[in-house]
């Protein structure tokens, strides 16, 4: 068993989306199946066997925050330690090659967004800064090779 180790925002939107979805989505996925239904000939509907493939990425969808949500444990903010990169920790690098400076938070994979800058402790670059120390290189290997950062500062 997998335990996704999440903050109490990130539960909180999973419990929403799951809501929206069982309460909005689903009922409009079920009456374009009964619209379809009532067009005829189910063996040559096109529209709805796409109906139908839509309600079952929809419940899939559903089934996997389901249990996403079931196996989440809730971090708590004010547990986290410095000493050492960790989930909820923000991480300043700077890139050895070209001294650029970068800044990621580190999150479970159900609250990444990278657009600020929330990335999952389980890609490449997570799982390479996990346990190290402000001063300490971390050999990150991505797909175009080996990126060398220096951990500059560790904060939650």
């Amino acid at each position: 068993m997998n335990v996704n180790y999440i903050t109490k925002e990130g539960y909180d939107n999973l419990i929403k989306e799951v809501e929206y979805l069982e309460s909005k989505e689903r009922p409009l996925v079920v009456k374009q199946i009964s619209e379809a239904r009532e067009k005829g000939d189910l063996s040559e509907n096109a529209e709805y066997d796409a109906a139908r493939e839509a309600q079952n990425m929809l419940e899939s969808k559903i089934v996997q925050l389901r249990f996403l949500i079931a196996n989440s444990r809730l971090i708590d903010r004010d547990n986290v330690q410095t000493d050492s990169v960790q989930i909820l920790n923000k991480v300043t690098l700077r890139n050895i090659k070209d001294n650029q400076i970068v800044i990621y938070t580190l999150v479970s994979d159900a609250e990444i967004n990278l657009k600020i800058g929330k990335i999952s402790v389980n890609t490449p670059i997570g799982r390479g800064l996990i346990g190290k120390k402000v001063g300490e290189i971390a050999e990150i290997k991505v797909p175009s090779g080996i990126v060398l950062f220096e951990i500059v500062n560790i904060s939650v």
